[in-house]
């Protein structure tokens, strides 16, 4: 066969394969139109991607204290002879509270008086030995001179004996060292009792703050009069508003800082309860989208914005998270239209129809 007529039938065969593909690819082009077409569009809701403030929200538990809560302590022994009081009265300050038996201490105390009268009559007999210098105008002389009797006779000492036997007289009577309520009673009536024991609690309820520990992450988010709200794990219909009160300057082992809020209104709660605790951290400028509209591919987080009816996907950055709302870094841009359902399964491209409320 001559070169010619292989040269003519290859063309021809070429021919063939190209108008075979062309005719294939416009085929499957039609195919995938038509089966795009057929597809249903998929129902969503939606949301605008907000350029606004955002509230960060961090959370914390803790136990509601007494911000003024006194330990009573007992200042002398004896046997306590009377009790006033019981766990939740309430109390003023300077109230009697109990008395131990004070028989020997009023014995002291006049024991402790007759020795100062003995005192003064030896000084008063010395000090006639020193008429002349008496009755002098040398005030520095004479003065020197009254404390070397004083001191000779006895009656600084006795002066002295005088004073503590009174001081055990005045800590007999126990009172309380603040207003509030009477709570964690150790001491029953009857009891010997010694100096330094812890007699019971006086805790002032008006005023009481959750001490909670923050994450040392969040701890820049915070500062001294931020609102707070606090939640008693009790449960409560309306949370107890808080102004942060405190914040400890150092980090414990792990990685967490004490924080103090005060409790405004703290009707209800009483020293040891559980409480969560919400500070809100104003983060300005922020695109916000609500967390709905973000999902997760392959550890990615993904929103889903819409344009010409399909949704189209977009990788983005995550900021602060409050719950309710993301804060969106980059990805998105303000005022896009954000797909809120039906978004866990959607894919790239895929049609979408927008459900009116």
């Amino acid at each position: 066969m001559s070169q010619r007529r292989l040269f003519f039938i290859a063309i021809v065969l070429i021919g063939s394969i190209f108008s075979c593909e062309e005719e294939k690819k416009e085929n499957e082009e039609i195919a995938q139109d038509s089966f795009r077409g057929e597809v249903a569009a998929t129902p969503v809701r939606t949301a605008k991607a907000e350029q606004r403030s955002f509230d960060y929200l961090i959370n914390a538990t803790g136990k509601i204290d007494a911000v003024d809560q006194v330990k009573v302590v007992i200042q002398r022994q004896g046997v306590l002879s009377e009790l006033l009081v019981k766990e939740g009265d309430v109390v003023e300050k300077g109230a009697v509270l109990a008395r131990l038996d004070d028989s020997e201490a009023r014995f002291k105390l006049e024991r402790a008086q007759i020795q100062l009268k003995n005192a003064q009559a030896n000084f008063d007999s010395e000090i006639l030995s020193f008429g002349s210098i008496m009755s002098s105008e040398d005030e520095d002389r004479k003065s020197s001179i009254q404390d070397q009797i004083k001191a000779k006779s006895g009656f600084f000492a006795a002066e002295i004996d005088l004073k503590e036997a009174q001081m055990d007289i005045e800590k007999s009577v126990v009172k309380a060292p603040t207003s509030g309520r009477v709570a964690d009673l150790k001491i029953k009536k009857g009891s010997l009792v010694s100096n330094g024991e812890e007699f019971m609690e006086i805790i002032n309820l008006g005023a009481l703050e959750l001490k909670v520990k923050v994450l040392e992450s969040d701890i820049n988010y915070i500062s001294i009069g931020q609102k707070a709200e606090v939640y008693p794990v009790s449960g409560s219909a309306e949370p107890f508003a808080g102004t942060v009160r405190s914040i400890n300057p150092k980090v414990d082992e792990n990685g967490l800082v004490q924080v103090s809020i005060l409790v405004n209104s703290g009707k209800g709660l009483l020293p040891g309860m559980n409480a969560r605790a919400i500070i809100r951290a104003p983060q300005n400028n922020s695109i916000v989208v609500p967390k709905q509209a973000l999902v997760y591919r392959s550890s990615r987080a993904v929103v889903f914005t819409i344009e010409n009816n399909e949704s189209k996907w977009n990788y983005v950055e995550v900021g602060k998270d409050n719950g309710k709302e993301v804060e969106i870094l980059s990805g998105i841009e303000a005022n896009s239209t954000v797909i809120t359902t039906n978004n866990l399964q959607l894919a790239h491209q895929a049609p979408v129809q927008i459900v009116k409320e």
